[in-house]
């Protein structure tokens, strides 16, 4: 056992995010073949993901605030705090704050080796956005 360094908050880039989006990375991959990372994601009012999909899947907390969310297809959804979320492998989808609320949630998901944790998609518009 050992304890981590901790890394920099960073702000998430623009080609993958609408609005200010900060990440802390809480853990990534280690030497011992582990897949999981795990990342402390605080969304500004109204910032959001482009869509997107993992190829083994992804699961939310939702530690603040509230959070919209969509599948490919389904109706936009209002999370709250407290409540997880969890999106199957290969499912295309976005999540982002409420228009009137920061928003907090721990992101885990793991990472087949030598493949990226995400297949990123086009921008969520501003109509898919308020479509709820």
């Amino acid at each position: 056992m050992h304890i981590l360094p901790s890394t920099p908050t960073v702000k998430n880039p623009p080609e993958w995010f609408t609005g200010d989006v900060w990440l802390d990375q809480v853990v990534t991959p280690q030497d011992d073949g582990q897949r999981m990372s795990a990342g402390l994601v605080r969304f500004a009012p109204s910032a959001r993901t482009a869509w997107h999909s993992h190829p083994l899947g992804q699961t939310l907390r939702i530690v603040e605030g509230i959070a919209l969310v969509q599948a490919r297809g389904a109706d936009v959804v209002e999370v709250h705090a407290g409540q997880t979320i969890y999106t199957p492998p290969g499912e295309e989808h976005w999540h982002g704050a409420a228009p009137d609320s920061f928003m907090t949630h721990l992101a885990l998901w793991e990472t087949p080796e030598g493949e990226e944790s995400a297949d990123w998609g086009p921008h969520v518009t501003d109509a898919e956005y308020q479509s709820r």
